[in-house]
């Protein structure tokens, strides 16, 4: 599938480390989603582009911690509030991935202590959007809280 206009120039301008995001993004404003029995008009690369950002994003506990930071947690302490049953080392190792990803933006105020401060970037931000509707789709098809 080609890509025009605003998807081609958005497209050519994605950095290495919003790509994955972005891509998934292109993925969901390109492909022409038709009814059930006719097949999805997406390219290869597009493909696999949508599968590595599904698998960033869907990596467990991932979802959770940019939901917790998107919902206001900003200090380790608070996301771990927020994100019931992850360990101190996981997810100090999550959040790592996720800023290396440019999903998190990871701050260091220097004051004594030195504070540590966790915001979503532009991407994350995005990605995040993008997923909230997955809430209300789970519950139409029954995917339950566990």
């Amino acid at each position: 599938m080609e890509r025009t206009g605003t998807t081609s120039m958005l497209a050519s301008t994605v950095g290495a480390r919003t790509s994955l995001v972005t891509g998934l993004l292109l993925v969901i404003m390109d492909a022409q989603i038709r009814p059930a029995h006719s097949k999805l008009e997406i390219t290869d690369a597009d493909c696999a582009t949508f599968q590595n950002a599904v698998e960033l994003v869907g990596a467990k506990w991932n979802g959770a911690i940019l939901l917790a930071i998107g919902r206001g947690a900003t200090r380790f302490t608070e996301i771990r509030a927020q994100v019931d049953g992850i360990s101190t080392r996981l997810l100090s190792a999550r959040l790592r991935s996720l800023e290396s990803h440019g999903l998190v933006v990871r701050e260091v105020i220097p004051s004594h202590p030195v504070q540590i401060k966790y915001t979503l970037s532009q991407s994350g931000s995005e990605v995040v959007r993008v997923l909230i509707p997955l809430a209300p789709w789970g519950s139409r098809w029954g995917i339950t809280a566990d």
